[in-house]
């Protein structure tokens, strides 16, 4: 028998969490086939095997092993299946069906949308389409979560009243689910920001109307070049890259007695998953091209709901961007990424009136917030910060080089 063994995944990770097996009990698994998911307080791995063999599985999904533990065992002695064994041995082929004439079928009467997408009986079908019952409503009861027709009686005697997970009306339910370690670090990170840092936030608004007029003049150009969609990350993050260059403090972190400031834009862009928050690192966006910001947030956005991140695509951010927006969140106050200083929220566009040389007119405005560490950033720094944001954004021009090209013309 060979022992798996969780491997070593940081020096201050001590223990994991097994996600999911890959592999069944007792099945044969090659050399370097995954076996296990696992998951740390930062990231995801994966376990392989270290020969071939069947598996024996010692833990069950769900569990928290320590490091070092035994995760399985591989009986390399067992003999491997193959597809040959059973071509070897000459098995009588099957009788070929008699033909079979089939008369031509009635027409079938029109089945309505709900029942292709929605699992119910006749009867409740019938008073589903006829009553036109919005089915989110119903709490089905039979088995694989079938609608019967009690059910839709149930959802037309109670409109608009809808229990919770598949409840009867009125539970007093109560569910308990342990923490994962992924949330136990969120918990964990967000407590130590509130309670380390002198936390401020500034905010100030942003028009999007030029942003939003070349990507849609350019969108498709832009998709047939570079093989990826032009989104807002790439004004944003190349924005915030020409602005901490100018602002370094807003880029710097306290580290121990001293400041450590950094000559380079390692940006963390927060990313929502299934088990929680997670935030990869884009790498020197100073240095990159706008196509080649999207396609690494495309890369990183794709591991995470993957969960495929490495404790290295997590590790050495110096500033943050996360977007509440595409939840619909129009202003919010978002947490420093510690050990960072500063981190800029994203938010809902939305149309409204502004004051325009004299003249009102409806604009495209997003609010931007800025939160901050002040025992690093004075105010001064932060609102300076901000504002040149918003200037590289409704000036989409000046981010190729940072400055107006006609007063660096004219060398103003």
């Amino acid at each position: 028998m060979i022992d798996i063994k969780v491997p070593t995944v940081g020096e201050s990770i001590s223990e994991v969490t097994l996600l999911k097996w890959t592999k069944k009990e007792g099945e044969y698994v090659e050399r370097d086939e995954i076996i296990a998911e696992l998951e740390s307080e930062k990231a995801t791995f994966e376990v392989n095997a270290e020969k071939s063999g069947t598996l024996k599985r010692l833990a069950n999904e769900g569990d928290t092993i320590l490091i070092g533990s035994i995760l399985a065992q591989i009986d390399e002695t067992a003999t491997a299946p193959t597809a040959s064994m059973s071509a070897s041995q000459p098995v009588a082929a099957a009788p070929a069906p008699a033909p079979v004439e089939v008369a031509p079928s009635a027409p079938k009467p029109p089945t309505t949308v709900f029942a292709a997408e929605v699992k119910a009986s006749p009867v409740a079908s019938a008073i589903i389409a006829d009553k036109k019952v919005d089915t989110t409503s119903i709490t089905p009861s039979g088995v694989g979560g079938k609608i019967m027709k009690n059910d839709v009686l149930d959802a037309l005697s109670n409109p608009g009243k809808k229990a919770f997970n598949g409840n009867q009306l009125f539970t007093r339910n109560v569910r308990v689910e342990k923490m994962s370690n992924l949330r136990k670090t969120i918990s964990r990170r967000l407590v130590e920001a509130k309670n380390t840092t002198a936390m401020l936030t500034t905010f100030n608004e942003v028009d999007m109307g030029k942003i939003m007029e070349v990507r849609k003049q350019f969108k498709d150009k832009f998709k047939e070049t570079h093989n990826v969609n032009l989104g807002f990350m790439s004004f944003f993050a190349k924005a915030c890259a020409i602005a901490l260059g100018e602002w370094p403090a807003v880029n710097a972190y306290i580290n121990g007695d001293s400041l450590e400031y950094h000559d380079y834009a390692d940006i963390s862009i927060a990313v929502s998953t299934p088990r929680g928050l997670t935030v990869p690192v884009i790498r020197n966006v100073e240095s990159l091209s706008m196509a080649e910001i999207e396609k690494t947030v495309v890369v990183v956005a794709t591991k995470a709901r993957d969960s495929k991140l490495t404790a290295e695509d997590l590790q050495g951010g110096t500033f943050t961007i996360t977007n509440g927006g595409v939840f619909g969140s129009l202003m919010s106050t978002p947490i420093i990424n510690i050990p960072q200083s500063a981190i800029l929220g994203m938010h809902k566009i939305q149309d409204r009136a502004m004051v325009i040389d004299g003249k009102i007119e409806i604009r495209p405005m997003m609010y931007l917030a800025l939160s901050y560490d002040h025992r690093v950033i004075d105010g001064r720094e932060s609102v300076s910060f901000l504002v040149r944001v918003k200037e590289l954004l409704e000036n989409p021009q000046l981010l190729l080089m940072g400055k107006d090209p006609v007063k660096t013309l004219l060398e103003l």
